[in-house]
């Protein structure tokens, strides 16, 4: 087992490579487009340390919180019901497939209509384009229940509730949480876009506002920046699975052992 100095080790080596490789090669650059890493910095520094974390970060992340939240608790919803009626799943099949192949910036025109361009339009947009992926994985985990748990399930005539808490949602937890990791990478994607086209406020607005001020290096600030918070929210999206999936872990670990 690895300490958890060679984890972090191994984690950096890669980015810290690339940086320095950045740091040398754009040492004596004079392009406009693209100045020199200790310029960037320099400008990050004062940025985003911590001047920008409460107007620009915060605000992001609150958006993206809830239309996250939104996705997991109605994809989640929605799968358990389709994946629990298979009639009803066959019969919205072809419409869930059209509006999960439909891309979210292509819907993004009609969600301004509907909701404006402000906080609402930004939340229904991450919510909506989120929400796929939890939904295509919990119907999918919700189908993965062994037909031996459903026998016993009926055996000891459990209800409809405690057959969904004790036996189908730990079985398609799993599936549920791999979905949500996509999710959220989609979900941070939305985020930006819509902050680009909505009212002022946000990561994606100053990256766009900082280009049409042609601030370069305050615009690539800001796409280190969300990219920095893009890492930390899957690192801490990590945590939360090893905790909630804890006993999975362990179940393919002992059966790993057992195979081996």
């Amino acid at each position: 087992m690895k300490s958890w100095r060679s984890k972090i080790l191994w984690e950096i080596w890669l980015p810290a490579l690339l940086v320095a490789l950045w740091w040398f090669a754009s040492a004596k650059s004079t392009s406009f487009y693209f100045p020199p890493l200790s310029t960037i910095l320099t400008e990050f520094r004062a940025l985003w340390i911590f001047e920008n974390v409460p107007t620009q970060i915060v605000p992001s992340l609150a958006r993206l919180g809830a239309g996250f939240a939104i996705a997991v608790v109605g994809g989640v919803a929605l799968g358990l019901l389709l994946g629990s009626v298979r009639w009803l799943e066959e019969a919205t099949r072809p419409i869930i497939e059209f509006l999960r192949a439909t891309p979210g910036v292509a819907v993004l025109p009609i969600m301004m209509l509907v909701l404006g361009i402000g906080t609402s339009m930004k939340i229904g947009i991450i919510a909506l384009v989120s929400a796929w992926p939890i939904l295509l994985n919990t119907i999918d985990g919700v189908r993965s229940v062994e037909p031996v748990l459903r026998d016993v399930s009926n055996s000891y005539r459990l209800s409809k509730w405690d057959r969904i808490r004790y036996i189908t949602l730990p079985t398609a937890m799993p599936q549920i949480f791999a979905g949500a990791r996509t999710a959220l990478a989609i979900g941070v994607v939305a985020m930006v876009i819509s902050e680009m086209v909505g009212t002022p406020g946000g990561m994606g607005y100053f990256i766009l506002s900082s280009q049409r001020e042609f601030n370069i290096p305050a615009m690539w600030t800001g796409i280190i920046a969300l990219g920095i918070v893009g890492y930390l929210l899957n690192k801490l999206f990590g945590l939360v699975e090893n905790r909630v999936l804890s006993w999975h872990k362990g179940m393919m670990s002992h059966h790993e052992g057992a195979g081996s």
